[in-house]
């Protein structure tokens, strides 16, 4: 099956992407995105499942059954790399969300059977990070981590230059009996920086049963059934993507490639 899903021209709602389990063949990890029109109205049953609302880019405002978030956002494109405004919604619940500008909007899904409230996840409540070293450098916003109060989601954004590599050294989660590893579904959003711009990534195996290379282009999603995922960016395009992550434990833990996990040393960058 294909690990790539190209983005689609707006339907009735507005949606562009549509990851479910059933169609990336797993079992935890959801995701949509909207582009919605200034003045225009999303509503979503939540169902059995909890979201997390991220406000890519543009202005909303936002009401549950129990808490109203209004006039939210701050950044018009996230390439502007401050923190986004995000809400976070539990499982059977309503909710709609206004754009109060042209809107890109990320609903991130996944089980949820806790009885956590509605919340905003301002800018200030987002861990702002720098990764990295040499051309393995990228900027990581901290969303929804799992120190966050959450069912099963995580979420993050991460910014990566131009020439630079990220979800690198190579890593997996997809070993549930692993004491060093947490099984985690995985989906890549990716926007570009001009828009034309384009990334490679790749998705593998340590016996290359999975051996995949794609080429992301914008608002294009990539998922992560299991294997190593590393991103690397092409010269002349900078590149954001926002990660969800969900599986039957809330926790990130992961290993590294023993090939390549040199990088994360003193050794590198060489010269």
């Amino acid at each position: 099956m294909s690990f790539l899903a190209k983005a689609q021209q707006p339907d009735a709602s507005g949606r562009i992407q549509h990851i479910t389990p059933e169609s990336a063949g797993w079992f935890y990890a959801g995701f949509d995105a909207y582009l919605l029109k200034k003045g225009k109205t999303l509503r979503l049953s939540s169902g059995h499942k909890e979201l997390c609302l991220v406000l890519v880019a543009g202005l909303a405002s936002v009401k549950t059954r129990h808490a109203e978030f209004l006039s939210i956002g701050k950044r018009m494109s996230p390439f502007e790399r401050m923190p986004p405004y995000s809400v976070y919604v539990p499982h059977d619940d309503e909710v709609e969300i206004v754009a109060n500008s042209d809107l890109e909007l990320a609903v991130c899904n996944a089980p949820g059977q806790g009885n956590l409230p509605a919340r905003l996840i301002a800018p200030s409540d987002v861990g702002v990070e720098h990764r990295g070293k040499g051309r393995n450098q990228r900027l990581v916003h901290n969303i929804l981590p799992d120190d966050k109060s959450a069912d099963s989601l995580l979420v993050v954004e991460v910014y990566t230059n131009e020439g630079n590599t990220s979800s690198y050294p190579s890593h997996k989660h997809d070993d549930e009996n692993s004491e060093n590893e947490t099984y985690l579904e995985e989906t890549y959003y990716h926007c570009f920086d001009p828009e034309q711009g384009f990334a490679m990534q790749r998705v593998y195996t340590d016996d290359l049963s999975v051996n995949e290379c794609m080429a992301p282009y914008n608002r294009d999603v990539v998922t992560v059934p299991r294997g190593y995922h590393p991103v690397a960016t092409i010269a002349g395009y900078n590149n954001y993507y926002l990660n969800v992550m969900a599986g039957p434990v809330r926790l990130w833990k992961f290993t590294w490639e023993k090939d390549h996990a040199w990088v994360n040393s003193d050794n590198y960058p060489r010269g």
